[in-house]
């Protein structure tokens, strides 16, 4: 009897440890009334140009050649009545004839067994891209990419040319259009020589991280021919002045006559009473500067004043001559045509494009014959002391020398890289040049 007992304690012993256990084990799964349970993560939709993505299909391609918009969407299911429609709607946003070729689009197709188009994207440029929605209500939208502006500095030291220290830096190609703007009247850039050197500040554009451009320079500083040259950005009300360079002692960088009516460029030949003539072989006044450029190459009006000849001579070939005052004419020779708009009596301001490059009338390679009167006599301009610009009105100076000293103090941190110091090894590839600076 005693043994039965012990028996049953031994077994209810047993069973209550069994159950302990399973307790144990289910309670994890057991939850209070009051227990909040965790949903599953979502996943993050895909999103592009704005439109959730995930339950459609994604076509990306280009423009091709003589490719309109009925090409592109008939494939896609989109009727031509509905193409008729959206066009009209498209006027008002960005007209579908202004499509072009090479540009980027997307589709954007329904996932069932018909593949309609739901979207048609249009991406023409890094600052926007425009929305075509093929749904019913056929809608249209433009949409601007935010733009990041990042300031930045840069130096370099010139070994060969400017646009070579550019590459080699890494810095933005913009770069030497801005040096040159701002520097332009106060320095030869055909003259730039071996161990001159700059440095600037300026604010670079980036979307989605990739840059897209140079916005603006707020100061930079260019030593040439052991002088010291300095640019100063300053916004002043005086519509004269607005948005405007000036130098360390508040005079306009910007003079009354530009340096050269091409950018990027070389003089292939100077101002010359006794040049032999490279076409008729005989010893012939050279009354002008030739500066080299590629076919097409811009020319610039060198400062303001009314054309007073837009013509062509079989020793000229195409040519423009503009009078600036009293004083003062210019004329361009060999141009393979004219800007539009360009003809006698236009008023035309500094920096106005008034033709391109070329070789016409006796001319062995392409380049523009620079002509420069000042009363009535063709004189060499590079060797003349033109006219000084308007000063900066009194008023102003105290708030531009508060800006001036600010600007100078970022510009003295600014280091020059050396040539050993480079990012990258440059390799002379002139193919590798752009269109403009290519000579």
């Amino acid at each position: 009897m005693a043994l039965n007992k012990k028996r049953v304690v031994i077994v209810a012993s047993l069973l209550s440890l069994l159950f302990l256990s399973i307790f144990w084990l289910v309670k994890p799964q057991l939850k209070n009334d009051n227990e909040v349970v965790e949903a599953p993560p979502v996943p993050e939709p895909t999103i592009k140009y704005g439109i959730v993505v995930d339950s459609l299909v994604t076509i990306e391609e280009k423009i091709g050649k003589n490719q309109f918009l009925a090409d592109i969407l008939l494939p896609h299911q989109i009727s031509y009545q509905e193409i008729d429609r959206l066009a009209k709607k498209a006027k008002e946003v960005f007209d579908v004839r202004k499509l072009r070729t090479k540009k980027k689009y997307t589709i954007l197709t329904s996932l069932d067994s018909l593949a309609k188009a739901q979207y048609f994207i249009y991406d023409p440029s890094p600052y926007f891209y425009v929305v075509y929605d093929l749904r019913d209500t056929m809608n249209v939208y433009k949409v601007e990419r935010p733009i990041e502006t990042r300031r930045m500095t840069g130096s370099g030291v010139i070994y060969t040319s400017l646009w070579e220290t550019i590459v080699k830096n890494k810095l933005p190609i913009e770069v030497a259009v801005k040096m040159e703007d701002i520097f332009g009247w106060s320095i030869d850039f055909h003259q730039v020589r071996k161990g001159d050197k700059f440095k600037l500040i300026y604010d670079e554009q980036f979307i989605e991280g990739q840059s897209v451009g140079v916005a603006g320079v707020t100061g930079a500083e260019f030593v040439h021919n052991d002088v010291d040259y300095q640019g100063y950005y300053f916004e002043v009300a005086d519509v004269d002045y607005h948005g405007y360079y000036f130098d360390g002692d508040a005079r306009p960088m910007k003079k009354v006559f530009l340096k050269s009516p091409v950018r990027y460029s070389r003089i292939s030949s100077g101002f010359n009473r006794a040049r032999l003539h490279p076409v008729l072989k005989r010893v012939r006044p050279h009354l002008g500067t030739d500066y080299a450029a590629p076919k097409g190459t811009p020319i610039y009006a060198v400062a303001g004043g009314t054309v007073t000849k837009v013509a062509f001579s079989r020793g000229n070939g195409k040519y423009v001559k503009i009078k600036h005052d009293r004083k003062y004419s210019t004329q361009y020779l060999h141009m393979s045509g004219f800007a539009k708009g360009i003809r006698s009596g236009v008023h035309v301001k500094q920096g106005d494009v008034i033709g391109y490059v070329g070789k016409t009338g006796l001319a062995t390679g392409y380049h523009v014959c620079f002509r420069f009167w000042k009363d009535g006599r063709q004189v060499n301009h590079r060797k003349l002391k033109l006219p000084p610009p308007k000063p900066m009105p009194k008023k102003y100076i105290p708030a531009f020398e508060s800006l001036r000293d600010s600007i100078q103090l970022q510009l003295d941190e600014v280091q020059y890289l050396m040539e050993d110091e480079l990012p990258v090894k440059f390799t002379e590839d002139n193919n590798s040049k752009p269109d403009s600076l290519k000579s």
